[in-house]
């Protein structure tokens, strides 16, 4: 979840919304990558969640990160509740997760550098307090009840009205862990490619990514429990959009589908005031219930832009947020994947070719059969894991046309990122189907072994 925006001035012509969203093109030369990824972090003797204050808590681990590798505190009502430093942030799920929010950077290389520093910090962290984490799509076996909500006003306010919106909010907060990747677009015209490129194949990550298979101590029926999940939280908010595919799609349409997207709340003098369900555009003619005669500030609009939960959103950059957290070998698998497919225009082009011909039903039937059946999916004659193999190899191809080398110049390029996913591809499975393996097989069905065999 994001923290609180700043920065932006008093919202004074509606154009400034479109302009905000515009502002984030960039030239080629200046494009980068932003990895962000959730994990879970237990006792090490009971496998019970962090609870966020105690010797072994999220607390703890935060400020072992502060104090012992100098990350700047981010503090709210009182409580630790991030970390900063050098582009980067570490933050709180609404269930405990932890996050690296990474820095932008160039390469693949650095961001997986900034991944595997993050984990070691948190792993020479835990190792003193006897916590450890585990990256996976949705908590296996915890319930509700066990999971701890973090002392954040957002979440609060999100935890109240999850429950009048769908069914799985609540869930989706607690228990349910992603890695995404951020990107940047050149234009209007390169926004509109890539978001539905996003769009149409983002059940594809769904598939590669998928590690979600258990839930409240059981096997669940499927391969992406946090993809289920976020089919029923909130419609006005999540999904594929269709108007993203029509003719004319461009900033001042997506600004559109924000403006409907009922408010979650206003930032104001370090608090979250309760606008659940209310209009941003009440809000911009100083008719917002919440805070009668006010009207936004750009800074509450790149707040609002936050609440929208699509597969795949944009801000001022673009995030992919269809795939489940994982194992720290994966983690970076992810940002090559959707990089070798964006940032080299031939990738993108032959990623569009693919898709270009499917509706909104294929899509969204693609969406739910990759959440059930992983690689296995089929839709319409559409064979998910030939499909995968087809976009793999389009991302590996945009990996080698950009042509970035690591480790001092003895790595030609970026395509190692990817094989664990070209591992998937060759075995057809995932790691959803590894542990389901392992469940039916060498655990005979004790799910507690996940602990001990999984984490970081």
């Amino acid at each position: 979840m994001s923290i609180p925006q700043s920065g932006g001035g008093p919202i004074t012509d509606p154009a400034q919304l479109t302009e905000y969203l515009a502002s984030g093109c960039k030239p080629q030369e200046d494009w980068r990558i932003g990895t962000e990824h959730e994990k879970f972090g237990f006792c090490e003797d009971s496998h019970m969640p962090l609870p966020y204050e105690g010797t072994r808590s999220i607390e703890a681990v935060l400020t072992g990160l502060r104090d012992s590798f100098g990350w700047s505190p981010v503090t709210e009502g009182g409580k630790l509740i991030g970390l900063e430093k050098n582009g980067a942030n570490v933050s709180l799920e609404p269930g405990g997760q932890l996050e690296l929010s990474g820095a932008p950077l160039e390469t693949i290389h650095q961001t997986c550098d900034e991944v595997n520093d993050h984990l070691r910090e948190v792993r020479a962290v835990a190792d003193g307090i006897g916590v450890k984490f585990i990256g996976l799509g949705a908590a296996p076996v915890w319930t509700h009840e066990q999971m701890p909500l973090m002392p954040k006003g957002r979440y609060k306010l999100m935890d109240s009205y999850m429950g009048k919106v769908g069914t799985m909010g609540r869930v989706m907060m607690r228990r349910t862990c992603t890695v995404q990747v951020n990107i940047d677009f050149g234009s209007e015209a390169d926004m509109v490619q890539k978001l539905r490129v996003a769009m149409a194949l983002q059940s594809v990550a769904t598939a590669l990514f998928a590690s979600s298979p258990f839930f409240e101590g059981k096997p669940n029926g499927h391969k992406s429990w946090r993809s289920r999940v976020w089919r029923d939280l909130d419609a006005s908010r999540t999904g594929i959009p269709a108007f993203v595919f029509d003719e004319g799609f461009g900033f001042q349409q997506w600004v559109d589908y924000a403006l409907d997207v009922p408010m979650y709340f206003v930032y104001r003098d370090g608090r979250y005031v309760d606008a659940l369900g209310q209009s941003f555009r009440d809000f911009m003619k100083g008719q917002l219930p919440a805070l009668p005669g006010e009207t936004p500030t750009l800074s509450d609009w790149a707040d609002h832009l936050t609440t929208l939960f699509p597969e795949a959103r944009i801000k001022k950059y673009m995030e992919m947020r269809g795939a489940d957290g994982g194992p720290w070998r994966r983690l970076c698998a992810l940002p090559a994947f959707w990089v070798g497919l964006m940032y080299d225009q031939t990738a993108l082009d032959a990623a569009w070719d693919l898709a270009k011909g499917w509706d909104q039903e294929t899509r969204l039937a693609l969406r739910i059969a990759a959440s059930e059946q992983g690689l296995q999916a089929e839709v319409r004659g559409i064979r998910m894991h030939d499909l995968a193999r087809e976009v793999l190899a389009i991302s590996e191809a945009g990996l080698k046309a950009r042509a970035r080398p690591g480790a001092g110049g003895l790595v030609p390029d970026e395509t190692h990122f990817l094989n664990a996913l070209k591992e998937s591809v060759e075995t057809g499975k995932t790691l959803a189907d590894e542990l389901l393996d392992a469940y039916h097989g060498p655990w005979n069905g004790d799910l507690d072994r996940i602990y001990s065999e999984y984490a970081y």
